[in-house]
């Protein structure tokens, strides 16, 4: 009987194509977009809001489930029978298209099974840190100042400062924090890093400046211009940026969350941003998305606000397809232990 891999969420013909070249006649790949969401844009893995299937397309979708050895991303929970795992009978291994699946993990209790999960850690590292360079700079060199002015058409020069010798913490030292941190030392900042692990040693390898505990983050936050947000949604993170530590924060540092928007205290973030203690920020994710329309952040002036779309690039879904056949062929060469990115489904969140 041979082995199928079913393509779970929405993914260009093309990259498909490539899937089924690359692994010829070793696997089924069964990609039926009939049943899945049409894609809002390039990369897009959730599709359209809404989407319902006609009970006939309901039984083709969970009987591909139920016969699938590999899955490309786990559905979201909504499309799926049961939190059980009861719908995947045969599964042996799960590329994710996102890096932050501990709490999808945990809802489907996969720590009680035996398959494999592995993510797409350090595939949006590089969008991410762009878009925390583009936030960064926008407030150290004026950019709404210089917007208004232009809208007012006036020409009156001004000084400005540079990021050279400015302090930026870093908070998550994984693939996105480790990129954040070499752009902002490219720009001649000064890089604090917050590990649970990483040692002094290891960070003057990586070419941090300092590397700290959660404990000695009040400290820090107090000597930093800039914070960025770079950990995943744990128990233990969740509302890590609460009132002390903001208040903590120098007065006019800028805040950039490429995280998840439960690791800050979002009416605490509002307060300190209302009173300018918190100079502005730049937030890509929301305790809860989408934002609502009466949430206060849409109009603060010192806000800027990505729908959680700082990691969607044309590209992205091409280089999961790369990930994706790189792991699928360790599956089938039996060297499991040499797949990329395993999540260790194991362990507590």
């Amino acid at each position: 009987m041979s082995l199928q891999a079913f393509i779970s969420t929405p993914l260009e013909d093309a990259l498909v194509a490539r899937i089924r070249a690359a692994v010829r006649a070793r696997v089924e790949i069964v990609h039926e977009p009939d049943l899945l969401p049409p894609q809002r844009y390039i990369a897009d893995h959730k599709g359209v809001e809404g989407f319902e299937r006609s009970d006939a397309n309901r039984e083709r979708w969970l009987t591909h489930l139920a016969e699938a050895d590999f899955l490309w991303d786990i559905p979201p929970l909504s499309m799926l029978p049961s939190r059980d795992l009861s719908w995947a009978p045969k599964l042996k291994w799960v590329q994710t298209t996102s890096s932050g699946v501990g709490p999808l993990i945990e809802a489907l209790n996969f720590k009680a099974s035996n398959i494999l999960v592995t993510t797409a850690k350090g595939i949006h590292a590089v969008p991410l840190s762009e878009f925390v360079m583009m936030a960064i700079l926008n407030h150290v060199k004026r950019h709404s100042y210089l917007r208004t002015e232009q809208i007012n058409h006036r020409w009156e020069r001004y000084c400005g400062e540079s990021l050279v010798g400015k302090a930026v913490a870093v908070i998550g030292a994984g693939e996105v924090g480790h990129r954040v941190a070499k752009l902002c030392k490219s720009f001649g900042m000064r890089v604090a890093a917050m590990s649970r692990s990483l040692t002094e040693e290891e960070g003057a390898r990586r070419g941090y400046d300092r590397v700290f505990r959660t404990e000695g983050m009040i400290d820090v936050m107090a000597e930093s211009d800039a914070v960025v947000l770079c950990v995943p949604h744990t128990p233990e993170t969740e509302n890590m940026i609460d009132g002390p530590i903001l208040r903590a924060m120098k007065p006019g540092c800028v805040l950039v969350n490429v995280a998840r928007g439960q690791v800050v205290d979002e009416a605490a973030m509002i307060e300190a941003l209302r009173s300018r203690h918190l100079g502005s920020a730049a937030l890509d994710v929301a305790a809860i998305e989408p934002l609502s329309a009466e949430s206060p952040l849409w109009d603060l002036p010192n806000v800027l606000i990505s729908p959680h779309s700082a990691s969607t690039v044309d590209k992205e879904n091409e280089l999961i397809t790369d990930l994706f056949i790189h792991n699928i062929d360790c599956m089938l060469n039996g060297t499991p232990s040499q797949m990329k990115n395993h999540f260790d489904t194991s362990r507590g969140y």
